[in-house]
């Protein structure tokens, strides 16, 4: 997953972290000198490889810091030229805060997502409302269909955000079904969990409660996705579609602590939860949980299996 952390600069680890090497951390350099129309040289490197699919790193020069991380995979360019794409889109259909981009840059092996660093604060309880405002704000907006006219990724697993007219197919067949081949070609799903899983999609229909309009979706809205700042919180590494608003509502405490009520309640202040949706949550992280299981391995077996048995 795109999973990242904030910590403050103070906490800089200088390490052999890929993007600190001059093969990287050059075009980086480059890249923000145009941006910011003078000079620029990284100085400290704070590593966040730790808490990403992809080597990542905060770069300053003491007065200035930006974000970047970097791919080596075939399709990298167009992977961070849709995420770029769907803060845009976040940032325009909703008004939400999100990083200022600087760019993307085409490296020898490789591509690189730069954007300005984001100022994050610890986060107290009316930081947790805000994110729960947000992601409401999101999902104001809403479409005719399931899906979108543009493909997407959550970390470097494809996206099949083919258009639908019903939710339930739409999450079996462009959510669930690709995750569960990818999960069971990666070797890591047992045949057991396999056959239940198949039983699940079996059941869709009568589990996914009352048709959902199709809403417009972070779509990998963890807790981590969004980091609190002083002005708000401001989303990052979104694979946005139009889904049931459930599934956002299920990712925010999917791989950390439960979200704590103030989330909800900055929710509820924007818009209302069904009350199903509690009975729903982990239906809605099983095709995450094969994600992980697919990318990551089979640590994450207990996590799918406990959310599946709820359900078979």
């Amino acid at each position: 997953m795109s999973i990242i952390n904030k910590p403050s600069l103070t906490a800089v680890r200088t390490s052999s972290a890929r993007l600190a090497g001059p093969a990287l951390r050059v075009p980086v350099e480059q890249a923000v000198s145009r941006h910011l129309g003078r000079p620029w040289t990284a100085t400290a490197v704070q590593d966040l490889a730790d808490f990403a699919c992809h080597p990542c790193a905060i770069l300053t020069d003491g007065s200035c810091a930006v974000f970047a991380k970097f791919t080596d995979a075939a399709d990298g360019a167009t992977q961070f030229e849709i995420e770029l794409a769907g803060l845009r889109f976040l940032r325009e259909s909703s008004g939400v805060l999100t990083p200022t981009p600087i760019g993307l840059v085409v490296v020898a092996d490789g591509t690189l997502l730069v954007l300005e660093a984001v100022h994050a604060v610890d986060r107290a309880p009316r930081h947790w409302r805000q994110i729960g405002q947000a992601l409401a704000r999101i999902h104001r907006n809403t479409w005719d269909r399931f899906g979108l006219d543009r493909h997407g990724y959550i970390g470097p697993l494809h996206l099949d955000n083919t258009p639908a007219s019903d939710w339930p197919s739409f999450y079996a067949q462009r959510r669930i079904l690709p995750n569960l081949r990818a999960a069971t070609d990666s070797g890591h799903l047992p045949p057991e969990v396999i056959r239940q899983v198949e039983t699940l999609l079996s059941r869709l229909p009568e589990l996914c409660g009352p048709p959902p309009v199709p809403t417009l979706l972070h779509g990998d809205a963890q807790q981590n996705n969004f980091i609190s700042t002083d002005e708000g919180a401001v989303v990052i590494d979104p694979a946005v579609c139009y889904g049931h608003p459930e599934m956002d509502l299920a990712f925010v405490d999917i791989w950390h602590q439960a979200a704590p009520d103030e989330l909800f309640e900055g929710y509820r202040e924007e818009l209302p939860i069904d009350p199903g949706f509690w009975e729903r949550r982990d239906l809605w992280r099983v095709w995450g949980y094969l994600a992980a299981v697919a990318i990551e391995g089979p640590s994450h077996l207990d996590e799918l299996t406990r959310a599946i048995r709820r359900y078979v």
